[in-house]
Formats: C-alpha cells, structure tokens, sequence
C-alpha cells in the first residue's frame, strides 16, 4: 500500500468490513423480535453494537475536529463491567442500534475522505496524538475495537467457530486492502485472541507473533490481555516481546 488514495481506501475498507460484522451479528441474534439475554459481564449484541458506535462516533467528532483546526474534545475511559453503562447501551431500541451504527460508519468513511493526508499521517501537526498517527487512531476506533468486541461476544456466547471465522476473514481483509503492517497486525492480534479463546492455541501462537512482527505496539496489550492468558500460561510470549513498543493509540 502507498500513496494518500492507498491509504484511505485501505482504512475505509476496513470501517465498512466491521460495520457489515455488525450488521451480520444483529441479523443473527433476530433482536428485531426479541430483547436478547445478557449483563455487564456477558454483552447482548445490541449493547456490544451501540458501544462500537459510540467509539466511532467520537472519532468523526475527532476527524471534524481536526479539518476545522480545533482540538478535539476528551473523551474518558470506559469501563466494560460498568452496570450503569450496560443498562444505557442496552435500553436502545435494536432497529435504531442498525440504523446508527450504519451511519456512524459511513459519516467516519466521509470524513477519512474529507481530512488531509498531512493530518492523517504526521502527528506533530496534532499535539494531542502524542506522537501517534491519526489515520491509526482510525483503525483502532473504527476496525479493531469493534470486531474484537464482535468477537467476543461470539466467543461469551459458545460459538466459538464464529469467532475465528470472523477474525480469519478481518486478517485475509486487511490482507486484500494492503492495509498498512500496523493495520494488519491488528487483524492478526484479533486472530491470536480468537483462536485462543476458542482453544487453538498452538495456531494463536502463530498469530501472535505475526501480529506483532508487523506492529510491535500490540505487545503491551498481548502482556495484559485476558483473552490472551492462556499463551501467557505457556510462557512462550516473552519470546514474542522483545520488540521494544512505542504504545498504541486510542
């Protein structure tokens, strides 16, 4: 992948592929008939989609933000086990949670076509990135952070093949787009998470360590990640993580 047009097709590619995953997990749970089962420890689909609209909707805010020469607004951290947030995020009618996320997604795809390629790829011009590249922040908003989360709802409710199906697809994906390394160890991380919660773990081994061969800033999460505790246990992951990492972005 090279040049500006490379590299904002690659990540709104990735946006729509995740929203489409959001799109499909709805569509499964048939939550247009029911209200489906779930707690701050166990996410029903619909809460899981609405919060994944939410992170995106922040980063349009960020984008628009930027191409009016504004800081962006803070936004605090959020806390998955939280009663208070489960309750908002589930209290949203299913039919409104597809029609959002949908829209969220495009309005971040607009506004990846929108910003320049200066802003999108050289940080000092953005203080508040600390460093960081802001067309990454827009994969992690809008791609990682929600098909992880689509993943492990898959995972939280026994169909793990699912999990690993969606994870393979996002890692091929990303391939396809020429996505850039960082991107695509993304997917890859995604993979490693899925397939160990599915009890590959000899296949999440290798996932791992392509993923971060291709981004070494996923080694801090890999050292902390529950989904990843059972690669920790076999204590092969300090052979993976010795690549020192300069922190993702949020």
């Amino acid at each position: 992948m090279s040049g500006v047009d490379g590299l904002r097709a690659a990540v709104t590619g990735l946006i729509g592929l995740a929203a489409a995953a959001e799109q499909v997990l709805l569509a499964e749970a048939g939550l247009t008939a029911h209200v489906e089962p779930g707690s701050p420890q166990c996410w029903a689909a619909v809460p899981v989609i609405e919060h994944n609209t939410e992170f995106r909707a922040q980063q349009v805010q960020r984008l628009r933000a930027v191409r009016c020469g504004q800081h962006p607004p803070a936004f605090p951290e959020v806390d998955h086990r939280s009663t208070e947030l489960y309750a908002e995020l589930g209290a949203q009618p299913a039919d409104a949670v597809a029609r959002d996320s949908w829209r969220v997604a495009g309005e971040l795809a607009e506004e990846m076509r929108l910003v320049s390629l200066d802003d999108l790829v050289e940080p000092e011009r953005n203080a508040w990135l600390r460093g960081r590249q802001l067309w990454l922040q827009v994969v992690v908003r809008g791609f990682w952070h929600p098909t992880g989360h689509i993943g492990d709802y898959y995972l939280q409710h026994g169909q793990p093949d699912r999990a690993v199906a969606l994870a393979e697809h996002a890692r091929a994906a990303a391939d396809y787009l020429r996505a850039p390394a960082q991107a695509q160890g993304m997917a890859a991380y995604n993979l490693a998470c899925a397939q160990a919660g599915a009890g590959c773990l000899d296949a999440a081994e290798v996932a791992l360590a392509a993923a971060i061969a291709l981004n070494p800033d996923v080694r801090e999460n890999a050292l902390r990640d529950n989904d990843l505790a059972a690669i920790r246990a076999r204590g092969t992951l300090s052979a993976l993580s010795d690549t020192p990492s300069s922190g993702g972005p949020s």
